[in-house]
């Protein structure tokens, strides 16, 4: 299935949520919709979910209008919405039931969702006597109880320890590998760059940055580069004295001394100045940016733009 949601507006009222907001994935891979608090993304996600209509735009499915009716969708919002004083199973069969399933279907597959998440014990317990992390699992079971072909993760791994994270992680896998659609939507990076191919950066209701985040990276250049040293005060100093017509930023890291090069093109005469220092040089390396410093280089670059006019 090829998913796609072209040119979204959305107001409320006078406040313009959404501009032109697009964007595309398909079967078997993980999206990730990304952006600050207030950037739009839960109402990207309504809007998909049909909660309501976008002012314009379309939400494709194979190139088609989707019918919401038509497509099993499984959401994990990111508030909690399952009902905390009535029985798990007694729920997630309701649930199961609205998305079409028979009652033993509906039952079937509760059951077999909450003991891959190693919560069938609980199946007979009221919401509210579970840990926040339980409370989450038994809301991403709700999520998969339709065995849906689409799936949208909000801030999934929101109150997981590790060990719960790492089975939730696994499940993640295991979504994709079947061929799913994931859309998934956190601020834990390193979650994204794990599982997403791709991703769009929503900011003031725009998309700011999008496209394969290996691509994302490569494209983010070659001017960062780290010396690696044991002596890393004495290297800071030289580079600072020594460099000024090579580097515009020297600072001291655990590894060593972390440089932003003047001009691209320019790591050549910075290796062979390195090798000329006589500095005691384990390495050097190119510093390729994570996800989460695209994210935040790509959502405060109006901030700094503004403060600097000011």
């Amino acid at each position: 299935m090829q998913f796609a949601v072209e040119n979204l507006h959305k107001s409320f009222g006078e406040k313009h949520v959404l501009r032109n907001v697009s964007f595309s994935t398909e079967s078997g891979k993980a999206f990730g919709l990304l952006g600050r608090n207030g950037a739009g993304k839960t109402t990207s996600i309504r809007i998909i979910m049909d909660v309501f209509p976008a002012d314009s735009g379309r939400v494709l499915l194979d190139g088609k209008p989707m019918v919401r009716e038509k497509v099993n969708i499984g959401y994990l919002p990111e508030e909690r919405g399952l009902y905390p004083k009535v029985n798990i199973l007694e729920q997630l069969v309701y649930l199961g039931r609205l998305r079409g399933l028979s009652a033993h279907d509906a039952k079937e597959n509760s059951m077999k969702w909450l003991r891959r998440l190693d919560m069938d014990q609980f199946a007979n317990k009221k919401l509210d006597t579970l840990s926040k992390g339980n409370q989450q699992k038994i809301q991403l079971t709700a999520a998969l109880v339709s065995n849906p072909d689409f799936v949208i993760l909000d801030e999934p791994f929101s109150g997981l320890d590790p060990v719960n994270a790492m089975l939730l992680k696994d499940v993640v896998r295991e979504l994709i590998d079947s061929g799913k659609i994931v859309l998934f939507s956190s601020h834990q990076m390193n979650y994204v760059e794990e599982f997403c191919d791709s991703i769009a950066i929503l900011h003031h209701g725009e998309i700011v940055l999008s496209g394969s985040i290996r691509e994302l990276r490569r494209t983010k250049g070659r001017s960062h580069w780290l010396i690696q040293t044991g002596e890393i005060e004495k290297a800071v100093q030289y580079c600072r004295n020594s460099f000024s017509a090579l580097v515009k930023n020297v600072d001291a890291v655990k590894e060593g001394v972390a440089v932003e090069l003047l001009h691209e093109g320019g790591e050549y005469e910075l290796l062979s100045a390195v090798g000329a220092s006589g500095l005691p040089v384990d390495g050097v390396q190119l510093i390729t940016p994570t996800l989460n410093d695209i994210f935040v280089e790509a959502t405060t670059r109006d901030e700094e733009e503004g403060g600097a006019e000011k």
